[in-house]
């Protein structure tokens, strides 16, 4: 577990996050006031509450003593993103709401949720920040490949009066490739959002920190998301000492 400095500017950190003082005296187990006073440097953070401040917003110490979240690179793992697709279609493809806009929003809980509950990636797609909501990069070119080799088909539809596009799983997914924690997430993921309209999704998506605190056309940057609410955390932090 990385270790925090002595000197932290703590308000800095969490305006950074459009944090409340709220959420983060919760986080941390103190009261408001006393949230406030250790922001105006009026009583300091004791070492348990560093250790706290530092599994919140996983910082690393520099040479400069200042703090810099943790860089996450997406890691492609574009073989268990087949058998992720492969799975999703297999168990909500067939229902009529569940077209390529659907397809991207649930990868990107799927991916997200588990990078936020396990803090590793599981299948590591660079999801791009789009109108509609995140994107994942790979998604045309891998699809394109599984339609080559025979793994899906892709079918044009109607869900009501919006052209779409589904995908038909041809083969199963290789579970082997999947272990118990990661289907057990997919399937909660599944659970929750695949009934959702595309629209439903997207306005979902949007208000999702990891949406909020990364810019128009960039990638969108896996660590943002230890910093989400209640109503999109998926992982139990630490609120008291």
């Amino acid at each position: 577990m990385p270790k925090t400095n002595s000197k932290i500017n703590l308000r800095e950190l969490r305006e950074k996050l459009n944090m409340s003082q709220e959420d983060l005296a919760r986080r941390l187990g103190l009261s408001r006031p006393t949230l406030i006073k250790i922001e105006k440097g009026e009583r300091p953070l004791s070492l348990p509450e560093r250790d706290l401040v530092s599994q919140i917003f996983d910082l690393v110490k520099d040479t400069a003593s200042t703090f810099d979240t943790r860089i996450s690179i997406p890691q492609k793992r574009l073989d268990k993103f087949k058998q992720v697709l492969l799975y999703i279609l297999q168990k909500v493809g067939g229902k009529p709401n569940v077209g390529m806009t659907v397809l991207y929003k649930l990868l990107y809980f799927i991916d997200f949720d588990y990078y936020e509950k396990y803090e590793e990636q599981l299948m590591g797609l660079t999801y791009i920040k789009n109108h509609h909501g995140p994107t994942p990069k790979e998604f045309i070119k891998v699809v394109e490949e599984m339609k080559k080799s025979g793994e899906l088909e892709e079918v044009q539809s109607k869900y009501f009066t919006y052209d779409q596009k589904k995908f038909i799983p041809i083969v199963s997914p290789d579970l082997s490739k999947l272990n118990g924690q990661e289907l057990n997430l997919i399937d909660d993921v599944l659970n929750r959002l695949s009934d959702k309209t595309a629209k439903e999704l997207s306005v979902y998506s949007h208000g999702d920190i990891p949406w909020i605190t990364n810019k128009e056309g960039e990638a969108i940057d896996y660590e943002s998301v230890f910093y989400r609410d209640d109503k999109y955390s998926v992982r139990e932090y630490a609120d008291t000492l």
